[in-house]
């Protein structure tokens, strides 16, 4: 048998991480036995489905690398196959139409709910003669489901699952203006695409037992079910807001690399003995159901944050470097005044990665850190960088401006020579002549080393920030000795 799963999302709002997870076990499970993987938008709700949200599946799904086998399947092309198979239901006796008005319906309800039973559909249309129908009346169509006995599911993570068939009612397959209801729609789609196996949240298995009797009705053989648990807040409550990011969308915008947040992804449900840091590679050749765990499982975003230290280390630097350079481009297209996004900021950004990158937790952090190099000036300071321009600091940069003007060449190695010189020759400790210096270069106490900065920065630049803090810093110094007179 080849194995075919499929990634069922409906385009309704945000890539939520529960489902993402769910796309990603889907996808390696296929890969993992050589089978496809397909993705379907579950678009029949007409009002809710969004051309928007439909993007949004595409895109996050592209950026975590999950390349799904021929084009989506758009659920809503597929309502004349749904009709069909309802159809046939009725003319096998296993459906009715039922033709009860929403008023009689709520009145079923209120009866059962003062009866304290469940509110459900008592049937009355499921028996009675079709010639009793009211003339031109809107009507559903319900599957006549049995009520005898259970329906059971063998699943491959919750073991085998079952339920009273009295404990269901006759679930409507077409609703009173002709579309299919979800419940029926998944059904058809999953056998006219042949999906072997059905892998979802556990939020589902309801849906499941309803769905296992559409299967039956119709003479279908049923894919294999694994109701994957649900992901958590770190506290054990649901997954919400105040816990932090959920979506797909808010973890990349927070700078989360898509192999740190597959990586972490797999590992929330998923174990494979010690094995934590795994490539997409490993991934394929590791991962099938019988490692997911029955539990639920809890975000852990300090964990996330580590996983994804570790893949920013390993990424490539261009790669780094046009992301940070995209994210300081929006910042500034959003109103950020303090940057110059210059030809020259990419040079600087890619010298300095290899430093950067060692300091930052995600892409926005990164960013930011990077964004010194194009800083307009002068430039704002930090308390603490301020501070470092003081009396002595100014002296500092005043005695290195010759030197570094003459420095030639301007490479790392000559820089972090002539800055040794100076502290020596002025009895100094080396971090008494670097950190004044970068102040002077980044407004703030930190940077990657000071021989690496100013060599990306260019000798010009240097000069010119060097000048633009002495000149800051003695006017401050002169507004505090007016202030004290």
């Amino acid at each position: 048998m080849k194995i075919r799963t499929r990634f069922a999302p409906s385009p309704t709002g945000l890539l939520h991480i529960g489902n993402a997870r769910a796309a990603l076990f889907n996808y390696l499970f296929s890969r993992h036995h050589g089978g496809e993987f397909f993705l379907r938008i579950e678009d029949t709700d007409r009002e809710r489905s969004t051309q928007q949200a439909v993007d949004v599946i595409f895109d996050g799904l592209s950026w975590m690398g999950l390349d799904w086998d021929n084009e989506p399947v758009f659920q809503s092309t597929r309502q004349g196959r749904h009709a069909e198979v309802v159809q046939e239901l009725l003319e096998k006796g296993q459906a009715y139409r039922c033709y009860c008005t929403p008023q009689e319906l709520e009145a079923m309800r209120e009866k059962a709910r003062a009866e304290k039973r469940p509110p459900r559909y008592d049937g009355t249309w499921r028996d009675r003669d079709p010639a009793e129908a009211p003339q031109g009346a809107p009507y559903t169509v319900r599957l006549k489901a049995p009520r005898e006995g259970e329906t059971v599911i063998d699943d491959l993570v919750q073991g085998e699952v079952r339920v009273a068939n009295a404990e269901m009612d006759d679930l409507v397959l077409l609703r009173s203006d002709g579309t299919p209801t979800y419940l029926l729609a998944v059904v058809v789609d999953d056998h006219d695409m042949e999906i072997t196996h059905v892998m979802r949240g556990d939020d589902h298995l309801t849906n499941t037992f309803r769905q296992a009797m559409i299967y039956r009705a119709m003479g279908w053989e049923l894919p294999r079910f694994a109701h994957l648990p649900l992901i958590h807040g770190p506290d054990g409550a649901k997954l919400s807001k105040r816990h932090g990011a959920q979506s797909v969308v808010e973890f990349r915008d927070e700078g989360i690399l898509p192999e740190a947040l597959c990586n972490y992804l797999l590992r929330l449900g998923w174990g494979h003995g010690d094995a934590e840091v795994l490539s997409r590679e490993e991934q394929i050749d590791l991962f099938d159901i019988d490692g997911v765990g029955q539990s639920p499982s809890r975000m852990d975003y300090t964990k996330l944050a580590h996983l994804n230290g570790i893949w920013m280390r390993r990424a490539d630097d261009s790669r780094l470097t046009a992301d940070v350079m995209n994210r300081l481009e929006t910042q500034v297209r959003e109103g950020r005044g303090d940057l110059e996004m210059t030809p020259a900021v990419h040079g600087r950004i890619q010298r300095l990665m290899p430093g950067l990158k060692e300091r930052a937790k995600n892409m926005a952090e990164l960013a930011e850190n990077a964004s010194f190099t194009a800083k307009s000036l002068p430039l704002e300071f930090t308390p603490k960088a301020r501070k470092l321009l003081g009396p002595e600091g100014r002296a500092v940069l005043t005695g290195l401006k010759p030197v570094l003007a003459a420095l030639d060449p301007f490479t790392p190695e000559a820089i972090d020579g002539a800055l040794r010189h100076h502290a020596e020759q002025h009895e100094l400790k080396l971090g008494a002549v670097a950190q004044p210096l970068r102040a002077a270069m980044t407004g703030t106490t930190t940077s990657p080393g000071i021989d690496l900065t100013l060599a990306a920065l260019g000798r010009d630049e240097v000069l010119r920030r060097i000048d633009s803090a002495l000149e800051n810093a003695d006017a401050e110094a002169s507004r505090d000795a007016a202030g004290a007179r």
